[in-house]
């Protein structure tokens, strides 16, 4: 077989790539509605408003995807100090009165007019392509805690633990994956622990958490409600589930049913076997990643910058699965693809464009 017939029967892994996102985009739009109608009509008396915002969040993120897909793999690796100081400025311009915007007394969103703007999302994004472009070159360890630790901080104050456990992991993999020594991530790992229990001692909301995922039934009507709630989702959901529309867990008896807890509707409206399907949609999303940059013939900062979005993509799904079937705390992690949010679902699929733009480079 000549080498023209064989990359015509080869596999398009950025083709099936993109399909696959595609797929996860739409079914996370119908569930995020299906999740959302109670609370929407609650807080806006109009059923469809998560609806129209998430939508608006996809037709964005797909325009994104397309730029991504039609730029240099390249140019954000010879840009990327840039986007990790306008990250740096974005994770502190959430402190700044009037501009950054307090909810449930955490301050994480920037507001301008009747846009808001998530800016760890922004950040996750701006990290992978600093250390792709920084860890290709060296892995010299003081200098990787203090650009690793110097964001940290930031989140600490805002404060979102989960976010700061992504970071973390994020840059020890990425670390790693580069050629960094696995004794100095165990270093990694030693000084980031007491940080984060001091960051939930410190935290009466999230001593709860801890102390109801340890003991599920020491508060059932206060702490540990929404996890009681999402485990009778999941066990009404059966093998086939109620139906799709059929939930009831999502009439307010979840909090934050549409975010980081849709998976427990979803499995609730299609039960097991349905669940199942969405996890192989994200199994052939990570195959087909995996085997782009795998297979890429590009620089290794380049190879860095997909395995880097790779791991980013991948250790959210399984932050948030594992906290909602109960193997961890919740940590208000949302589900890529799945759960409302405009500005993770953009900065999901701009990534995403990268990696097709990858795939699709010689």
């Amino acid at each position: 077989m000549n080498k023209k017939s064989k990359e015509l029967i080869e596999p398009k892994n950025h083709i099936f790539l993109l399909s696959v996102t595609l797929i996860m985009s739409l079914i996370g739009l119908l569930f995020v509605f299906e999740a959302s109608t109670a609370e929407s009509f609650i807080l806006f008396e109009n059923q469809y408003h998560f609806l129209i915002q998430h939508g608006l969040g996809l037709a964005i993120g797909l325009v994104a995807l397309g730029i991504a897909t039609l730029i240099p793999s390249n140019f954000w690796i010879k840009s990327a100090l840039i986007w990790y100081i306008l990250g740096l400025v974005l994770l502190l311009l959430v402190f700044v009165p009037k501009l950054g915007l307090e909810l449930n007394g955490a301050r994480r969103w920037i507001s301008i007019g009747n846009a808001r703007f998530q800016s760890i999302e922004f950040f996750k994004f701006a990290l992978v392509a600093f250390f792709a472009n920084w860890l290709s070159k060296h892995q010299k360890f003081p200098p990787f805690l203090f650009l690793t630790g110097l964001p940290a901080l930031l989140i600490i104050l805002q404060p979102d633990l989960g976010s700061l456990l992504l970071l973390l992991a994020i840059a020890g993999s990425m670390f790693f994956v580069a050629g960094g020594d696995i004794k100095k991530i165990l270093g990694l790992l030693a000084i980031s622990i007491p940080i984060i229990i001091i960051s939930i001692v410190s935290s009466p909301y999230r001593l709860k958490r801890l102390t109801t995922f340890i003991n599920p039934e020491s508060d059932p009507l206060g702490a540990s409600f929404h996890i009681r709630q999402i485990t009778l989702a999941l066990g009404r959901g059966g093998w086939t589930g109620q139906g799709i529309g059929n939930s009831n867990q999502k009439y307010s008896y979840i909090p934050e049913a549409s975010t980081d807890s849709i998976f427990s509707i979803i499995a609730e409206e299609i039960g097991f076997l349905g669940s199942l399907s969405i996890l192989s949609l994200f199994i052939i999303y990570f195959y087909n990643a995996n085997k782009i940059v795998t297979n890429s013939k590009k620089s290794k900062s380049i190879k860095l910058l997909g395995f880097g979005i790779i791991i980013w993509i991948g250790l959210q799904v399984i932050l948030n699965l594992s906290a909602v079937v109960g193997l961890i705390p919740l940590t208000g992690m949302p589900l890529p693809f799945f759960s409302y949010g405009r500005s993770a679902l953009v900065m999901l699929l701009f990534a995403t464009g990268i990696l097709i733009r990858i795939g699709k480079e010689k």
